[in-house]
């Protein structure tokens, strides 16, 4: 038996001869890649795909029959993915995204019209003004408000909640992202810090009913499970839950809330821990109804649908791999008014400068009956 460094120097060996087929290979399909354009023809070619991995799973040993159709599946990927770049052929998202580059301006304006859902005091209002010096902020009641007031010109953008740290994603939110025609200029991780509010002199055993939005209930289900004969009401937003509290006569009642609304509300903090974590983030996302590509961008947003066919999605992450991109996030939802029919959502590190990140979205666009390019920016 040979030892472990034999072994291992037989590996490298037989690696020296797989790159030297594997260069040959691609070397022929960029033939093919030529000969089927000048015939007019596509770069997919599925049956003559599942010609090759039946012929060569018939000249493996038992058992190696599906390594052998993952590592063609993959190299089929590749081809395509070297093929399509050899093409070089233009497209309208290639184009959208090179005049954003070049026309958006070094740094987002100071002052903008900004739709936020909520009143005064929500999270979402923290963060705007973390994303500008001088916002002019119009409060809508919903999700779908602030959507509808970017989409329509209403406001110059808007800002959501995408993901919190503690309770995962908005789906709200995700659900009206394939209804909506908007683009992300940027993105901000914001700390949340959840306080329980009262009216002045109320006692924490003297609270039989707590307000706040569904997201911070999840975020502070401990302690309601440590509490389990307070009610629980839900409302549209952590403000209006600190502001109802306020302008309520009730004294048993209490918000869960941030701390700028005790003060802005004439409430006061009951000093009880609520929150489960406190290293509590939410990710919020700055909507645009034009694209934007601030400098410095170096995260993209998509949302695509794909075949119902086994290895669709891992054939698509494959390809982000090929390029060197890192995908930080992947999140399916149902289709809207489709039966089991799915949208994923991706988020992928890497610079939207590079030629080979704007060749892969454009060949996802080309070959995807569904595909959405949501933008790319700089996370602060």
């Amino acid at each position: 038996m040979d030892t472990l460094s034999q072994s291992r120097e037989k590996i490298d060996r037989i690696d020296d001869q797989i790159v030297g087929l594997f260069e040959q290979r691609m070397a022929v399909a960029s033939e093919i890649a030529k000969a089927k354009q000048s015939e007019g023809l596509t770069l997919m070619h599925r049956e003559r795909e599942r010609e090759i991995v039946n012929r060569l799973t018939d000249k493996v040993s038992d058992g190696l029959e599906n390594y052998v159709k993952v590592l063609y599946s993959t190299m089929f990927d590749l081809s395509r993915s070297y093929q399509a770049r050899l093409q070089g052929s233009e497209s309208k998202l290639r184009s959208k995204i090179t005049k954003a580059i070049e026309n958006t301006p070094r740094q987002l304006p100071k002052k903008a019209v900004v739709a936020c859902q909520g009143v005064e005091g929500s999270y979402s209002q923290q963060a705007c003004d973390k994303f500008f010096p001088m916002p002019s902020i119009m409060y809508f009641n919903t999700f779908d408000g602030v959507f509808q007031a970017v989409e329509q010109g209403l406001c110059q953008y808007g800002v959501l909640p995408i993901e919190n740290s503690t309770a995962g994603s908005v789906n709200q939110v995700y659900d009206m992202m394939d209804s909506h025609h908007f683009y992300i200029a940027s993105s901000l991780r914001f700390k949340i810090t959840h306080s329980l509010l009262s009216k002045k002199g109320v006692n924490p055993g003297d609270i039989k009913e707590i307000f706040s939005h569904q997201q911070a209930i999840s975020q502070c289900s401990e302690f309601f499970k440590s509490h389990p004969n307070i009610k629980v009401t839900v409302c549209e937003n952590t403000a209006i839950a600190a502001r109802m509290v306020s302008e309520s006569e009730r004294r048993d009642i209490a918000a869960i809330s941030s701390r700028d609304c005790a003060e802005l509300y004439g409430l006061s903090e009951m000093g009880v821990r609520v929150q489960n974590n406190d290293a509590n983030y939410t990710r919020f996302i700055l909507i645009s109804k034009h694209l934007e590509i601030y400098p410095g961008a170096n995260k993209s947003s998509l949302m695509l649908a794909l075949p119902h066919r086994p290895g669709s999605l891992y054939n698509v992450i494959s390809q982000f791999a090929a390029v060197g991109m890192n995908l930080t996030k992947l999140e399916s939802r149902p289709a809207v008014g489709k039966d089991f029919e799915f949208l994923f959502y991706f988020d992928v590190e890497g610079s939207v400068y590079d030629e080979d990140t704007i060749d892969l979205f454009c060949r996802l666009d080309k070959n995807l009956d569904r595909f959405t390019y949501l933008g790319s920016y700089l996370e602060k």
